[in-house]
């Protein structure tokens, strides 16, 4: 008999206030607006040492770094195709079609992905722990999987497995 155990953590301090918006079907883009995302993350290995898959406290407070870049600033997507995202000195411009906001560059967090929907900030969340938490701390994970909450039960979930 093979056991696997998992660890699954969602606490009220992972919540983190963004703007955004969306584009969709080509041409349609969503007004600015805002979303009190939630996060969780699972985990599943093998027990270390001291029966743990990981400490809960310390997997908290990686996650908390993390999205605390992203609390109280607009989140803006530097891959998109169409959505154009020029950072200056002390401004960003973004635009889209005929669309053009200005944001001050020191209230936002430009994010390497397409757009700024809750999978693809799950997926970044992920890369994150990865990079910052997961690998330096050498955590022997086969898979773990992040998901973003946007509205109170509208939930987006990125899941990676460790490739053999």
């Amino acid at each position: 008999m093979k056991k696997k155990y998992r660890v699954s953590l969602e606490k009220q301090q992972l919540i983190f206030s963004t703007a955004h918006f969306i584009t969709f079907n080509q041409n349609i883009c969503e007004r600015i607006h805002g979303h009190n995302y939630r996060v969780r993350c699972d985990i599943q290995c093998d027990l270390d040492e001291n029966g743990y898959v990981v400490d809960f406290i310390a997997l908290r407070d990686a996650l908390l770094k993390i999205t605390s870049q992203l609390d109280h600033h607009v989140v803006l997507p530097t891959q998109h195709q169409a959505i154009k995202v020029s950072a200056g000195a002390e401004s960003v411009e973004v635009t889209f079609e005929n669309k053009r906001w200005v944001f001050p560059l020191e209230d936002c967090v430009l994010l390497p992905i397409e757009n700024t929907t809750a999978e693809l900030l799950a997926d970044w969340i992920g890369q994150q722990l990865m990079a910052t938490f997961l690998e330096p701390q050498n955590i022997a994970w086969n898979e773990f999987s992040i998901g973003v909450d946007e509205n109170e039960g509208q939930w987006a979930f990125c899941d990676f497995t460790r490739q053999a």
